[in-house]
């Protein structure tokens, strides 16, 4: 635990603070942190004591000769959970230096006591990645998604759910976010993870639809308190781990279909429309061109408001700013132009059909122009 970077450190912080020589040595008794440069990789003869015995150990000026390698000050023991691993020595006086002593050991073992808790989070980081890199492969290594969940202590119960969140925040803020999320879901609760700069997956175990929907709410008061944009997607409740990829697939696609002012997205409730992404786009393409040839963006929005409120001209009237009266106008040339009466439930089925892969052929342009700007 004791590495020579967190020795340097901690001698860079103590020893400005007192103005004084620190170092530090490791359970060997050797220096491996000092501002005197050439006492490094050096044994300590004073340490060796301390190391022996448990106690400091005081060196005045008239005994450098008995303790080799010393010098006038202060050494005590380093402890990390009830185990000596190291000394720390203070140059100088020991009877002009009262109660520093003390006060250095504890603020050493407070730093060590820190870079081990954050050394414990980032590990299990880590670990959550690994198991989230292999529940999103077509193939997962079920062995190593249970080596990893064992080092964890945490168990994968069904029914699962999948998110996949979305978001514009400073890369700086990554771990905060992350643990803000567990905190929503419960530690035992989910994996929370990155698998890009801006996209955090996450895996939860044993909520049902209603229990995620009421954390989804909490995560979004969350992120509008701090001014962060975002879409969240999830998938439907599965019981099966070999199901992640398809679950993850799922909430990858309900993020293309839906607008990005959607902020939360279910699949469930696009499932119909993602039907479209699995047709061949030169059959779709064609039949969709067929049918909206002749169609301006005009009658297409009003298609897309018509199919929205689910036929209520009044309600799509509303939307559109127009008098009913003229939204029927609108239909009645929609019907002359396609062949299609959209207040019929298969003419509106085929043009419904045709808007959404309309609406897939435009998504994916504005991907590519956005790919190529990069």
């Amino acid at each position: 635990m004791l590495t020579v970077k967190i020795a340097d450190a901690i001698v860079e912080e103590t020893s400005s603070r007192i103005n004084r020589n620190v170092n530090i040595m490791d359970i060997n008794g050797s220096i491996i942190a000092t501002r005197d440069k050439n006492r490094i990789d050096t044994i300590h003869q004073g340490s060796l004591q301390v190391l022996k015995t448990g106690k400091p150990v005081i060196i005045h000026a008239a005994e450098n000769e008995v303790w080799e390698g010393s010098q006038p000050g202060i050494n005590l023991p380093i402890v990390f959970q009830e185990k000596i691993i190291g000394v720390i020595g203070i140059t100088g006086d020991p009877q002009e230096m009262g109660d520093i002593g003390e006060l250095v050991k504890m603020t050493t073992e407070l730093m060590i006591n820190q870079a081990f808790i954050a050394s414990q989070h980032e590990w299990k980081q880590r670990m959550k990645e690994m198991i989230t890199e292999q529940l999103l492969k077509k193939e997962p290594s079920y062995s190593d998604i249970e080596r990893g969940l064992e080092s964890l202590s945490f168990t994968l119960k069904p029914p699962f759910t999948c998110l996949l969140l979305v978001h514009a925040a400073d890369t700086s803020a990554h771990q905060t976010l992350i643990q803000k999320l567990e905190g929503i879901f419960g530690a035992d609760k989910a994996i929370v993870s990155y698998i890009r700069f801006n996209q955090i997956f996450i895996a939860t175990t044993g909520f049902d639809s209603a229990q995620i929907k009421e954390r989804l709410e909490v995560i979004s008061s969350t992120l509008k308190r701090q001014d962060i944009s975002f879409q969240i997607a999830y998938s439907m409740p599965f019981s099966s781990l070999a199901d992640f990829y398809q679950a993850y697939t799922d909430c990858k696609l309900a993020l293309k279909i839906c607008p990005p002012e959607q902020e939360i997205v279910s699949f469930a409730a696009n499932e119909t429309e993602s039907l479209i992404y699995h047709v061949n786009e030169t059959i779709g393409n064609r039949f969709a061109s067929k049918i909206l040839q002749h169609l301006d963006d005009t009658k297409i929005n009003t298609l897309n408001s018509l199919f929205h409120y689910n036929l209520n001209i009044q309600h799509t009237a509303d939307a559109l700013f127009v008098h009913r009266n003229t939204l029927i106008y609108r239909l009645n040339k929609i019907t002359r132009e396609t062949g299609l009466d959209p207040r019929n439930f298969k003419d509106a089925l085929a043009l419904q059909i045709a808007l959404w892969i309309h609406h897939r052929t435009q998504s994916e342009q504005q991907h590519t122009a956005a790919d190529n700007k990069k």
